[in-house]
């Protein structure tokens, strides 16, 4: 009897494997289609913030810390990134690494302060920080203040593929992005990430087992602040410029909002979630009714009906148990 049942479970486990697998392809089949039916530029944002969401989601998600000033990380590696470009002639690839790198030195510094705290003061000094690093970008030069970086030379990649051509540049960005997603969900199916989620679900007990907390959300906040620079160096490539609404408050609150559509604790919840903002903002901003109440109305519905987020419920239902989506426990 034990046998039968170990090879029910078993069978069971490869069917969801393998739809897991199907669906993977077909994703990244659509998306290596999706420039011959949609325009490149609304793709390349929707991938950068959809990467944005995620790279927050693996704070907020899977180690339980909200921050309310990622909108730092991604807009401080969107203006690095912008001036090494522009100012000092550096290549496509150098400039987006030395915006990760200026992304995760801040994360280090600001994740120093911030995880002596817990709750509602984690995210308070979070924002208090990112507040000191929007009024420094309005009032330093290299930023060039309310004017921002502009006309930021793409380039080449590796010295051969111009980025100029929005077909070339969104491959890139899609590359970066399937990139970035492994780099995730490696890191949360790793012992690292196993860590972080018991800290999430009982920090106390974590403690008592003798794991040094501060450092495990250190690190995380850290391989988050990365990530999220990772996105906005890209970002500032797609656009060419870089300005103020990278790093104000409310880009911050975009990302929480995005993640929360989607669902927390989930890998494909805030890709989800990013869509969905981005899609609004983007087929709405010529309409005369404010996208913002859209979006808030989108939002109250989800609170109410999906309190999980539209991902999560559906990963807490049979369908998704049965097809093995639900990563979050």
């Amino acid at each position: 009897m034990a046998e039968i049942t170990e090879t029910i479970r078993t069978e069971k486990s490869r069917t969801a494997l393998s739809v897991q697998a199907a669906f993977l392809i077909i994703g990244l089949l659509l998306l290596l289609l999706a420039p011959f039916f949609f325009y490149p530029i609304f793709l390349m944002k929707l991938l950068c913030f959809a990467l944005f969401a995620c790279a927050f989601n693996l704070l907020l998600g899977y180690t339980g810390l909200l921050s309310f000033g990622h909108a730092t990380f991604f807009g401080g590696a969107a203006y690095f990134t912008a001036h090494a470009v522009k100012e000092w002639g550096f290549s496509p690839e150098l400039g987006i690494a030395t915006g990760v790198a200026g992304a995760a030195i801040l994360g280090l510094v600001m994740g120093f302060f911030a995880i002596r705290r817990q709750g509602i003061y984690f995210a308070m000094i979070t924002l208090a920080l990112s507040q000191m690093f929007f009024f420094f970008c309005l009032q330093s030069q290299f930023t060039h203040g309310e004017d921002g970086i502009q006309s930021v030379p793409r380039g080449r990649l590796v010295g051969l593929l111009d980025l100029n051509s929005s077909t070339n540049m969104y491959y890139f960005v899609l590359a970066v992005f399937v990139v970035g997603i492994l780099i995730i969900w490696r890191f949360i199916n790793s012992p690292f990430g196993m860590i972080l989620k018991s800290i999430r679900e009982n920090e106390q007990r974590a403690i008592s087992l003798g794991y040094s907390v501060a450092r495990y959300k250190l690190g995380a906040f850290v391989m988050s602040a990365a990530l999220a620079g990772l996105a906005g160096a890209v970002k500032s490539l797609v656009f060419q410029f870089a300005t103020l609404t990278d790093v104000a408050w409310q880009m911050s609150g975009e990302v929480i909002l995005m993640t929360l559509l989607g669902g927390i604790g989930t890998l494909i919840g805030p890709l989800f979630g990013a869509g969905l903002v981005v899609t609004l903002e983007n087929y709405l901003a010529t309409s005369e009714f404010p996208v913002t109440i859209i979006t808030g109305v989108v939002f109250m519905i989800c609170v109410l009906i999906f309190r999980r987020g539209i991902i999560g419920e559906f990963y807490a239902s049979r369908p998704g148990r049965k097809l093995g989506f639900f990563y979050r426990r």
